[in-house]
Order: structure tokens, then C-alpha cells, then sequence
């Protein structure tokens, strides 16, 4: 690790000041919902303040350890979840749903990759949403857009266009009751490797493409076999039938965030106890700006994305702020260009990070880059969606780094909102079950289909030399 940094005055051109949970005030700030009723919001932030912690902060710090490992090569980030949480969505089936489509995802990844897998969720917080508008226009009614369940509803109308302090706790009480339930399937047997192994069988046994995933599901059910002749089963051991899950968001509405971040009493450090992970959005990195001051306060690990307009400067300066420790874990690049400009940007960024020898996780985000409309609805090209997480390892490969993770917007339910897949869902098609309240998610099929070709590279890293000699 390199030598402790401090930055009481300046990096590179930012002035630093004493971080607190409310410093974030003092700053200019951008994406923030104009509510009418300021004394309302006061008041509920008081009471936020004064609620249990959502996550712990040991739970932040064993998280942080595991994404040091992905830093250093030795393990793969699967972060995936909602575009953006709904209260109307919410339900047990939906997160069950979600839950078994993301550990089957994992143990495919796991199984190819030869390396853990950590698993981090885009739930039980993510109900902000930034916008490239203020006001959304319909004939001549002009109205506040919509800016997720936390701060306003759906509808187009104005009630519920609204800004809402009040649905500061409801979402706070959502994201309890998820946090509750997903710790019930990750301890509580349901996420056993014998029940993954039995739900990914039939996803293959179902597949369009089951001859191309056969292979890899026949391996796994070799191994399964050969460690129950050995005695090795989810009764016999734990770590077989129990699992690490964490949550994450973007750290949008500060107001909220602030009202929970709390002081770990075992290390004096503050943290934001709202998820475990917290990331800044590419609307939102400005390096002066109130967002990245709340983050660079607390102690969680913490994701920055980085979209096209990102120079290598500015992604050095960002690094210095948010990570001026240099502390392995700390800090997850989630890269969203676009799968036809990958190439452009990504290796200059690269380029940046290794010459300054700073410590990071890159992660592929191929969802928010490839964005159309199709038969009046934003959707996205599954094909598309491959090719950027093809080009990021490609990028990865011949920089001679580690192409760390994927970070996806997916669900557990056979929705019709981005085209293409196995079972080549048609723009006609979208129509059918367009559920998404903001962005396109990948459905449970295509999802598992993702984590199926992501395999594929992961095995071709795999057998590289070097990789080999250490398996010999």
C-alpha cells in the first residue's frame, strides 16, 4: 500500500475542507428534487436520523476486504439489480425472483471464473433516479419528472409528481423488509449450492442455446457429484449452503443519505448505513461538487461512474479525493461508454490509473451506453449489451489488467424490455410485459444468458499461460 495521503487544502485544484455528514450542504449541488414544503423535509430527516442503521458497519468493512480481493485480481464483482425500485413491486416473490437469478448467475460465474464471486445487489436502496430534465412535457401540460419512488410517484399528474419528504421512510421501511428477507435466503439455506445447481439445470434444460451451455453445466454437475461422494454437502458445510450478499445504490438524495450515516462505535469512522456499498453517478462526479464531498466522508466502498465525458485527469483527481489512502476495496470504476466506444476510452483511462499505481476495481457496466428506442420504448439490444462486455475484457486483456466485474440492470421475471437474446425478444414484442418504471432490464433468461457468456470469457483468461502454470 502506498503511504497514508492527506489533502487538508487542495487536490488538484479542489479545496478540501473538514468532512462532516453535512459538509455536502456547503457545496454546489446537482439532481436534487425541489420539495415545496422545507420544514416537512427537515422533519423527516430529523426522524430518519433517529432509525436503526439499515446495514453495519462490519458488514461495509467485510465487503470492502472481499472487493480488495477483485483489486487484486483474485475475485469477480457480479453487481446487479433494478433500474430503480418501485413500492408498487414490492413483494417477496420479486425478491426471491431476483435473489435465484442472481446466485445461479454467480455460480456460473464462480465455476468458470475458478475465483469467488462477489455478489452485490442494486436493491434495498435504489429508488433514486437522476434525470436529463427537470420538467417532463406532455401536449401542454409540463410537469417535475420523475425521479423515483423516494421522491415522487409515477403518474402523471401533479399530486404525484410532487416531491414527498414522507416517502423518505417509506423507502427506508422497503428497504428494511428486503434487507430482512435477503438475509433469510443468503443464511438460511435457500441459497444452498445444491438448490442453485437444480434451478440452473432447468434453465439450460429450457434454453434456445441449451447446447451451448451444456458443457459448462455438465462440469458443474461432475463437480456436484464428486464432492457429495465425498462427504462435502450443504449439510456437512456450511459455506455450501450459506452466502455473503450485499446491497448498493446510488448515493443520490443526500438529504436522506445523510440521515443515515452513523458513527461505527468499534473504529470512530463514519458510514453510510442506508447499503453497503454507495456509488456515485456519472451525472454527479464533479469533483467540487456535493456529492462527491458526502462520499469521500464515509468509509464504505464506494463505485464512480465513468462515462465518455471522463478524461483521464479527472478520473486521476476523482481517485485522489475519494481514495487519496490508496486502500484496495475502496474504490470500483463501473465503466458505461457504449459497446461502440469501448475502445475509445476505456484504455486511455487505464492507461491514467496503472501509471499513477492507484488501486481500483473496473467494473463493465453495459447497460446505460446502449440505450434506443424502439416501437415508442427505450430499450436495449442484448447484442449490444454482449458486445461492450466483450470489448471491456478485450481492453482488459491487452492492457495486461484485470477486467474486475459487470454491473447490470436485470429482475428475476420474464419481462419484455430489452430486445434480442436466446428467445429473441422482438421490438413488437416489447409491449408484452414492459414493466420498468425507468430503464430496461434484462429478464431472468437473458440475464442467466449474460452470466453463461461472461463464463466463456472468464474461461479464456483462464487458460492464458500464466494461468495454467498456476494450476499445474
Amino acid at each position: 500500500m502506498m503511504p497514508r495521503r492527506h489533502f487538508p487544502l487542495d487536490v488538484s485544484g479542489v479545496k478540501m475542507t473538514k468532512w462532516s455528514p453535512n459538509s455536502w450542504r456547503g457545496k454546489p449541488i446537482q439532481q436534487v428534487p425541489a420539495y415545496p414544503d422545507a420544514a416537512a423535509l427537515a422533519e423527516t430527516e430529523k426522524h430518519l436520523s433517529a432509525y436503526p442503521p439499515l446495514v453495519f458497519a462490519g458488514e461495509a468493512r467485510k465487503l470492502r476486504k472481499q472487493l480488495a480481493q477483485v483489486a487484486e485480481g483474485q475475485a469477480f464483482l457480479l453487481q446487479g439489480g433494478d433500474c430503480a425500485e418501485s413500492f408498487a413491486e414490492h413483494g417477496a416473490d420479486n425478491i426471491r425472483d431476483f435473489f435465484r437469478v442472481f446466485l445461479q448467475m454467480a455460480v456460473v460465474l464462480t465455476f468458470a471464473g475458478a475465483q469467488p464471486v462477489v455478489k452485490v445487489g442494486r436493491i434495498a436502496g435504489q429508488f433514486a433516479k437522476p434525470r436529463s430534465s427537470d420538467i417532463e412535457a406532455k401536449g401542454d401540460i409540463s410537469l417535475p419528472s420523475y425521479r423515483g419512488d423516494i421522491i415522487n410517484a409515477i403518474d402523471f399528474e401533479e399530486k404525484a409528481r410532487t416531491p414527498d419528504p414522507a416517502r423518505q421512510e417509506m423507502a427506508y421501511r422497503q428497504s428494511a423488509a428486503t434487507l430482512n428477507l435477503l438475509r433469510a435466503f443468503a443464511q438460511g439455506g435457500y441459497a444452498s449450492l445444491e438448490n442453485v445447481h437444480s434451478w440452473m439445470l432447468g434453465f439450460v434444460a429450457d434454453s434456445p442455446q441449451s447446447g451451448r451451455y451444456q458443457a459448462l453445466a455438465n462440469r458443474i454437475s461432475e463437480t456436484m457429484d464428486f464432492m457429495r461422494a465425498a462427504g462435502i454437502t450443504s449439510e456437512s458445510n456450511a459455506a455450501l449452503r450459506e452466502t455473503d450478499f450485499y446491497t448498493s445504490h446510488e448515493a443520490l438524495l443526500l438529504g436522506y443519505e445523510e440521515a443515515l450515516t452513523r458513527v461505527d462505535s468499534t473504529s470512530g469512522d463514519w458510514y453510510a448505513t442506508s447499503g453497503h456499498m454507495i456509488w456515485i453517478g456519472d451525472r454527479t462526479r464533479q469533483p467540487d461538487h456535493a456529492h462527491v464531498e458526502y462520499c469521500r466522508g464515509v468509509k464504505n466502498p464506494l463505485g464512480l461512474k465513468c462515462g465518455p465525458s471522463l478524461t483521464a485527469d479527472g478520473l486521476i483527481r476523482l481517485i485522489d479525493i475519494l481514495n487519496p489512502e490508496n486502500e484496495a476495496g475502496r474504490l470500483t470504476l463501473i465503466a458505461r461508454f457504449g459497446a461502440d466506444k469501448v475502445g475509445e476510452h476505456l484504455p486511455r483511462l487505464i492507461r491514467a490509473v496503472e501509471k499513477e499505481g492507484r488501486k481500483v476495481v473496473w467494473s463493465c457496466d453495459p447497460m446505460h451506453g446502449n440505450t434506443v428506442t424502439a416501437a415508442g420504448y427505450k430499450t436495449r439490444p442484448f447484442d449490444r449489451i454482449l458486445k461492450e462486455v466483450q470489448s471491456f475484457f478485450e481492453v482488459h486483456q491487452a492492457e495486461g489488467t484485470h477486467a474486475g466485474g459487470i454491473h447490470v440492470e436485470m429482475t428475476g421475471k420474464n419481462v419484455t424490455e430489452c430486445t434480442g437474446g436466446a428467445r429473441a425478444i422482438r421490438d413488437e414484442d416489447l409491449q408484452n410485459r414492459y414493466h420498468t418504471h425507468c430503464d430496461p432490464r434484462l429478464n431472468s433468461d437473458q440475464a442467466l444468458e449474460l452470466a453463461f457468456l461472461v463464463a466463456e470469457l472468464l474461461r479464456k483468461k483462464q487458460g492464458a499461460p500464466e494461468k495454467k502454470a498456476v494450476n499445474a
